[in-house]
Parts: structure tokens; sequence; C-alpha cells
């Protein structure tokens, strides 16, 4: 599976941004975008990568970390093969890198490294103050 990021930039603090991830072709197990729970993760300079927001393939089910609840949304278009994180609010700490990754991890363990997960090559997203 390949994954593509798009939607980053600069954006003053209180704006928004709408990050999309596009899907391609299958992983080597056969599996494809529409069966793939995914995730949206982040990595600012001098720090760790972190989990950003997740969806199920499944049924739909979100999950969000603690310091982007209420202000990012995570939503899935499969017909489109295309994962998208809606931005509000936007603070000067949530600049970063921001990767989607195809999660083959248990339901919802988006932290978990699978066997069978893709990576995006990142797209940059900048909050001035």
């Amino acid at each position: 599976v390949e994954l593509v990021e798009s939607g980053g930039g600069l954006v003053q603090a209180g704006g928004s941004l709408r990050l999309s991830c596009t899907a391609s072709g299958r992983s080597a197990n056969g599996r494809t975008f529409g069966t793939y729970d995914m995730g949206w993760f982040r990595q600012a300079p001098g720090k760790e990568r972190e989990f950003v927001a997740g969806i199920t393939w499944s049924d739909g089910s979100t999950y969000y970390a603690d310091s982007v609840k209420g202000r990012f949304t995570i939503s899935r278009d499969n017909a489109k093969n295309t994962l998208y994180l809606q931005m509000d609010s936007l603070k000067p700490e949530d600049a970063a890198i921001y990767y989607c990754k195809a999660d083959s991890s248990a339901y919802g363990d988006f932290e978990t490294e699978g066997e069978f997960d893709y990576w995006g090559q990142g797209t940059q997203v900048t909050v001035s103050s």
C-alpha cells in the first residue's frame, strides 16, 4: 500500500487545515485501504512521533489523543481511498510533520507496530503564533 499525504502548510494560530492521505495498491498480504484501520501521527522537531487520531475500517470508530480532542476530526472515504484529518483551532504546539499510517495491528491499537503496516512520507504543518 502506498500512502501520500497532502494539505499541510502554514497557518496562523486559531486557523484550520485539512490533511488528506490517498492510498493505492495492496499490502503484501493482499489488503487494500478499505480493510485497513488508519491513523494519523505527528512528529515535532526533537520529539518522538506521537499518535494523533485513528479510525477503524470495520465500524468507523474513531480515537483521538487528548491533546487534539474536540479540535481535530478524522474521517475516511473508502470510495476515494482517502483518509482525512480536519484540524481546527490550531495551536503552535500542533506544528509537526504529520504522517498517515495503514495499521495492521489489533482493533483500535494504532500505536503497536503490525506486520503489514505502511506509512506515508509526511506533510509539514506549521502554526504561527
